[in-house]
């Protein structure tokens, strides 16, 4: 009786692996680790402007590193070919806010903690399926101590800011998400 088990056993195990490797033999699972799911034969090129500042509050150099960090993402997680004009999709668009605000305030009546938070509205065109056309504002907000000096951390709390935008943007666009 003893066999008879060890014997049912074996068959369970060895049936349990043979169904796995059909399984993962029959079925075709693709993974993109960039999160892009573009297809290539149809979209190859991509135009993506520079993106202005209308906000009313401004810090000089965030037009720059926003506009480097987007076409940055596009370039080091697809293959798509940046051009000046005629992509095959487009992403433009502007900054429309930058502003800063107190979040918490201390027993004594003085700001404890503020808050930053950046908006970019984006027009995406898709020339390959116009419907999935787009006009969207993406924002981001981070937070810091007041014991610290703004200027001491404004460019860290940008560029997260900006590299949380240009993830978002390149969800809504490429990844599908």
């Amino acid at each position: 009786m003893d066999l008879t088990n060890s014997k049912k056993k074996r068959f369970g195990v060895s049936f349990a692996a043979l169904f796995a490797v059909v399984l993962l033999l029959s079925c075709s699972v693709s993974y993109r680790f960039n999160g892009a799911s573009i297809d290539y034969t149809k979209t190859k090129t991509i135009q993506i402007a520079d993106f202005p500042i209308r906000s009313s509050y401004v810090w000089a150099p965030m037009a720059s590193i926003f506009n480097n960090e987007l076409k940055d993402i596009f370039a080091n997680n697809t293959r798509l070919i940046q051009v000046k004009n005629n992509g095959d999709l487009k992403i433009e668009g502007e900054i429309t806010q930058y502003s800063q605000r107190n979040k918490a305030v201390t027993a004594e009546g003085t700001s404890a903690q503020a808050e930053l938070s950046m908006t970019v509205n984006v027009r995406f065109t898709n020339n390959a399926n116009h419907n999935e056309d787009f006009e969207r504002q993406f924002t981001a907000t981070t937070s810091f101590e007041t014991t610290q000096s703004f200027t001491a951390v404004q460019e860290e709390l940008v560029t997260q800011m900006i590299e949380d935008i240009t993830d978002q943007i390149f969800n809504a666009t490429v990844a599908n998400w």
